[in-house]
């Protein structure tokens, strides 16, 4: 069985997959202090609830954008599983011709979506990840990308709001009926629903025409998808694949695991 983890800035993702299947999914909150042993547990806890052991795990890889667990993280696999896992990075086969100025800026989160994104569904295509932050990645035709924009995040924007204002407290995340609010409650949720879906309209209308990928397919992942997707039909949205970040993993996996076993 192979695990595939990535480490977010909110959560930890973690996949089993036997074969090309993806069997069990969990996530974890990032705690910075959290050490390698209580990782370690709380991976085991978790498996146990599906009858999957660490010595089922025969391949890890990880994406993370989170450089202090990185370490922890990676000790927790060799010192429970005795597997060092591949970190996605420098030096990692992904399949793309990545066309950024300097590609060690670009967080492995987007390189994995990417990778899943033009693999799945092929391109050209612009993959939205909504996520702590929202990113846009823009991949041409040939498997090239392109580059895209860095947007906050739907709760990550609530929360500022309501951290910084003195009147305006955290609303559930649901499409109000109309634009126009009549509570604070409703107001907020139009203004960041439907705000979003706005920004990702004009934001996708705008990468497709400067990218010239006017026919790019849209793959939209991370834990929201469904409710920004679902306010407006003409985002033309082609998919939404909440797993896309672990099956990426699992692509960039199979492309270097042939090198893991020569370093054996």
């Amino acid at each position: 069985m192979l695990l595939v983890i990535d480490v977010g800035n909110t959560n930890i993702k973690l996949g089993v997959y036997d074969g090309d299947r993806l069997v069990n999914s969990w996530r974890l909150s990032v705690k910075v202090a959290r050490t390698a042993d209580e990782l370690g547990i709380s991976i085991d806890s978790l498996f146990k609830t599906k009858n999957i052991t660490f010595k089922d795990i025969d391949g890890i890889i990880m994406s993370s954008v989170q450089p202090a667990l990185n370490y922890t993280v990676e000790h927790a696999c060799e010192y429970y599983m005795n597997i060092k896992p591949i970190l996605v990075g420098p030096g990692v086969k992904t399949g793309l011709n990545i066309k950024y100025v300097n590609p060690h800026e670009l967080g492995a989160d987007r390189i994995v979506n990417s990778v899943a994104g033009y693999k799945l569904y092929g391109g050209p295509c612009i993959i939205v990840d909504f996520g702590t932050a929202t990113t846009f990645n823009v991949i041409s035709e040939q498997g090239e990308f392109l580059g895209g924009c860095i947007a906050p995040g739907i709760k990550t924007s609530l929360e500022a709001l309501a951290d910084n204002t003195s009147m305006l407290t955290s609303v559930e995340l649901v499409k109000p009926k109309t634009s126009v609010g009549k509570t604070t409650v409703t107001n907020l949720q139009s203004g960041i629903v439907y705000g979003f879906t706005g920004l990702v309209k004009y934001l996708l209308e705008k990468l497709k025409k400067d990218a010239n990928v006017e026919n790019a397919k849209v793959v939209v992942t991370g834990g929201l998808s469904e409710l920004v997707c679902g306010v407006d039909s003409s985002l033309n949205i082609n998919k939404i694949d909440r797993y896309l970040t672990l099956k990426g993993l699992k692509l960039i996996y199979d492309l270097n695991k042939d090198n893991k076993q020569e370093e054996k």
